[in-house]
């Protein structure tokens, strides 16, 4: 069971004097930097602005920072979104993250028929300028790169998708060649997901990412980060601990930090009264943070949303179907308990576990 972090309490063997410290305060303790993602339209709700303002200390723009988003038609910039969440965050004293320059879900169409057709590298360069222009003085961190992996189609290990096709392997070096120009002082971020279980595509994932990294420290590209995705699933079994560990050291070994960037949990047992599926996400969150904390290398976490109204992971027909006859009164599992705040903006175990591990690994 995940302790409470209270008044008083013995946290990781140390003593957590005072109320239940925020997220933001207790990741800072930690030496570490504690986020969450937002869409602007969720900052019309005053109950997550407060907890987004008191909990976190940077804030992932959930899709205004990308390219279709930004650029929907070519020459027309809409930045309304991307305005809002960085007005938030500039009136609360946060950083946002910068995510993400490229994304191969995220081309707007004018741009993929240009890059297919041959348009040249300053279709990107254009985007890439024009967005860290914009947005530079709040973003120190930029996923330049988003989900380049994929495993089966190429050697490599690279994803076959617009970037690839248009300008070869070496786009990602490019790419952050492009971003240091743009911003010479920031952080510059590989970001990826399904690296986190003892799983055959995990295991490839992993060691593809890990040739990426280290081929772009050896042509000294500008890479100064990988981002680890972190999207759980009790349904994937148990976190590769000792693997994540490896992983994590060799990446500090390239000089590398790494940071989790997209936290949140998906539950296997909407049956379970809510107190125990939270109990069961918090463990198993905990798990993943005691595999990636003790690495000093390891520099923040940041929670894919702070409250589960806000999640994108959902209750699906097929999750629906594993528990036949059950909700047939015609009440709900209801959502996805998979983020620290409920609904109704009440913490959950996953905030205590994500305190608990905060008090437990400090980088001092």
């Amino acid at each position: 069971m995940i302790a409470s972090v209270a008044a008083g309490a013995l946290v990781g063997g140390r003593s957590w004097a005072g109320p239940p410290a925020t997220l933001a305060a207790a990741a800072r303790t930690a030496g570490l930097r504690f986020g969450a993602a937002v869409r602007a339209s969720a900052l019309d709700q005053p109950r997550l602005r407060d907890i987004l303002a008191r909990e976190a200390a940077t804030l992932t723009p959930e899709l205004e920072l990308k390219w279709a988003a930004l650029e929907p038609a070519a020459g027309r910039r809409d930045v309304a979104g991307a305005d809002r969440i960085a007005a938030f965050a500039r009136s609360h004293g946060q950083r946002l993250r910068g995510h993400t320059l490229l994304w191969h879900r995220s081309v707007p169409d004018w741009a993929a028929r240009e890059l297919a057709s041959g348009g040249g590298w300053g279709i990107v360069d254009h985007h890439v300028t024009a967005t860290v222009g914009r947005y530079g003085a709040l973003v120190d961190e930029w996923d330049v790169v988003n989900e380049p992996i994929e495993i089966g189609a190429r050697a490599d290990g690279l994803r076959a998708n617009v970037f690839l096709e248009a300008f070869g392997s070496d786009y990602v070096a490019r790419a952050l060649r492009t971003a240091h120009a743009a911003a010479p002082r920031a952080r510059l971020f590989v970001n990826e997901y399904d690296l986190e279980y003892d799983l055959p595509t995990h295991r490839a994932r992993r060691a593809a990412l890990l040739r990426l990294a280290t081929t772009l420290a050896r042509r000294g590209a500008p890479l100064h980060g990988i981002g680890i995705q972190a999207h759980l699933d009790l349904g994937k079994g148990m976190i590769a601990t000792d693997e994540l560990r490896g992983f994590v050291a060799a990446l500090a070994a390239l000089g590398l930090t790494v940071a989790i960037t997209e936290l949140d949990c998906k539950e296997v047992d909407y049956i379970r009264p809510a107190d125990e599926r939270d109990r069961l996400v918090a463990a198993h969150v905990a798990g993943f943070l005691a595999a990636v904390l003790p690495h000093p290398a390891t520099s923040a976490v940041s929670c894919w949303g702070l409250t589960d109204d806000q999640s994108w992971l959902e209750v699906t027909a097929a999750d629906r179907a594993r528990f036949p006859g059950a909700w047939a009164d015609g009440s709900s599992p209801g959502l996805n308990r998979g983020l620290p705040f409920d609904a109704a903006g009440r913490p959950k175990a996953m905030r205590d576990a994500l305190l608990a591990a905060f008090a437990a690994h400090p980088r001092s």
